[in-house]
């Protein structure tokens, strides 16, 4: 009898250990993941790729190298521009982004990276996390069972590179251009041609006269890309792109399935990310345009406020005219304009303006 009971409880304890070791483990594989992140930039080219290549160093620190987060050059896994797709349909997990790459399937998603004649930074970020913006966002890709976060932002950028000096908007006229997001639609009402191309096309695409002319970033990113080789006059300032913000976009279902600790590590790297980025930029694209000055013999133009006055008019004509055909366009477009019309009361009322001599 002594026997049976002593077996009896050398039995449970052995169940016990069993169970819990098991658990210990399931709750140990569940602490390794291994994510693909399929990116839009390449790794080396300064602000775009490279922070996502931090980014996924800083999860890998924040996990001990227990959540891996690949980052995967443009086209290594799917292209560059088609990786909405992708992450929907499961076959990668993430991708390190940019709404205005998905404007052929909702073209209100470009306001959420960049608006022509937007604000700075700040007042950017808060129509975005406080003023009902990114609620917007999360309704179009919660269609398509996608999540996403504010990966990075950047400084102004510089509004297009051109063989020749321009001398009026006339000479905008019949140019096959890159353009990005919602400036492009302005130019199109200059007379431009525009296409969306991602960042390693472009120069190819110059450099056979596909295109002639072309906008993509700010000093620090271009000279990387080469365009001064083939086009000396560069244009500022960046009226189509005061600031710009990123994502990194999310298959809902890898999310969901993430232990609580590395949600928060998604969201929070994220968000070391933006304001790293942001200043990086402010702080080197100055030396980079004296460098494209001095080194490559770029003429940096600046637009007369004509000029400017001229796209200002132009895109707002190009609001009233997306919003009449398209209602999630006017939805976006309506949050963002009464945002700014509030703000407006605070910012004119606490920030210095600026004098010109």
């Amino acid at each position: 009898m002594l026997i049976g009971r002593l077996f009896g409880c050398v039995l449970t304890a052995a169940i016990a250990l069993v169970v819990s070791f098991g658990f210990a483990n399931d709750a140990e594989a569940q602490k390794r993941v291994r994510w693909k992140m399929q990116s839009a930039f390449g790794g080396q080219l300064p602000h775009l790729g490279t922070s996502g290549v931090r980014y996924s160093k800083n999860v890998s620190r924040l996990s001990a190298g227990k959540f891996d987060i690949k980052f995967y050059e443009p086209g290594a896994l799917v292209p560059a521009l088609e990786c909405f797709d992708a992450a929907a349909a499961g076959s990668v997990d993430a991708c390190w982004t940019t709404p205005g790459y998905h404007t052929g399937k909702y073209p209100a998603l470009a306001f959420f990276t960049a608006v022509p004649f937007g604000p700075q930074f700040g007042e950017f970020m808060a129509w975005k996390w406080f003023g009902g913006g990114q609620e917007l966002r999360a309704e179009i890709y919660a269609k398509h069972n996608l999540i996403s976060f504010d990966n990075f932002c950047i400084g102004p950028e510089t509004s297009g590179w051109f063989r020749e000096k321009l001398t009026s908007l006339d000479d905008l006229k019949g140019l096959k251009m890159r353009f990005f997001g919602l400036g492009a639609k302005v130019m199109q009402k200059m007379g431009v041609s525009t296409q969306l191309l991602a960042g390693a096309d472009i120069y190819p695409a110059l450099e056979r006269g596909v295109i002639d002319a072309t906008e993509f970033s700010m000093p620090t990113i271009d000279i990387k890309l080469g365009f001064y080789q083939i086009a000396k006059n560069n244009y500022y300032p960046g009226w189509h792109q005061q600031v710009s913000c990123s994502e990194i976009l999310i298959n809902k279902g890898k999310f969901d399935e993430l232990p609580d600790e590395y949600k928060a590590m998604v969201e929070i790297a994220a968000g070391e990310s933006i304001t790293h980025t942001y200043a990086e930029t402010e702080a080197k694209n100055f030396e980079a345009m004296a460098e494209m000055l001095s080194k490559y013999g770029v003429t940096n133009h600046r637009w007369d406020d004509g000029v400017l006055k001229a796209l200002e008019k132009a895109w707002l004509e190009v609001v009233e005219e997306e919003s009449a055909k398209d209602p999630l366009f006017k939805k976006v477009a309506d949050s963002y304009f009464t945002f700014r019309a509030n703000y407006k009361k605070w910012g004119d009322a606490q920030y210095l303006k600026p004098t010109y001599q």
